[in-house]
């Protein structure tokens, strides 16, 4: 992705009769920030990949499905056989689901601070590093421009030498412009990167937790009327 969008730059710098950079001669000649952001980058995708690993594996179960059929046991009288559905998997929704059926028998204040105890510790989970891409796409940018601004004191400051022919020196300005502009290009699309991810995954995890909230509440009216007397 990166290497598209910087490679799209390099057409200005090489159209021009004095000479051109690519990507990886800017890596040679300045390697420092364009490293840094390299790393940057590594760190972004790593987190990406997890959460969306996390997010649509973890919570792939359809909680209006699996509620229909703890339902239908709980009706029944088949308590502990819902409860053994629930260890069919290792999900938050199956987990939750859990709390509050193995407290079925103790009333509804036990099944609420059961439920709400583990819904503390699931929630967490959902949003865990989402709000550092957003973070990541800020510093990517600020070292890109730091990066920038280094090239470009570095590619004055070899121009302004005695002794160098005018061509040179038209050659060394716009290759250093290039290598200074790589890095500005670098960084912004690693922090556009990390704006769209946070865009996605943040709505994902409210989606979450909104489902997490609704199973709470329709397990908990469930078990509290099934415990009524006159109920189910």
């Amino acid at each position: 992705m990166f290497v598209a969008l910087l490679e799209g730059g390099q057409a200005a710098a090489t159209a021009s009769s004095t000479g051109g950079n690519s990507l990886m001669e800017a890596f040679r000649e300045s390697p420092l920030f364009l490293s840094i952001n390299l790393v940057v980058s590594a760190v972004v995708i790593a987190m990406i990949v997890e959460r969306v690993a996390f997010q649509f594996t973890k919570y792939r179960v359809n909680s209006k499905e699996f509620f229909a059929q703890i339902k239908k046991l709980v009706t029944a009288g088949n308590i502990d056989r819902a409860i053994k559905l629930c260890d069919a998997g290792d999900y938050p929704t199956l987990q939750l689901v859990k709390a509050g059926l193995t407290h079925a028998n103790k009333g509804p204040d036990e099944i609420d601070a059961a439920m709400s105890e583990k819904i503390g510790e699931l929630k967490p989970a959902v949003e865990k590093r989402i709000g550092s891409l957003w973070s990541l796409a800020n510093i990517a940018t600020l070292i890109g421009l730091l990066g920038t601004v280094y090239g470009l004191i570095h590619t004055f400051g070899a121009v302004s030498r005695e002794g160098i022919s005018a061509a040179d020196r038209q050659r060394i300005l716009a290759n250093g412009i290039a290598e200074a502009m790589y890095n500005t290009a670098f960084g912004l699309g690693i922090a556009v990167m990390c704006m769209i991810a946070h865009l996605i995954l943040h709505q994902r995890s409210k989606n979450i937790q909104h489902d997490l909230d609704a199973t709470q509440e329709r397990v908990f009216n469930l078990l509290t009327i099934q415990t009524r007397p006159g109920g189910y």
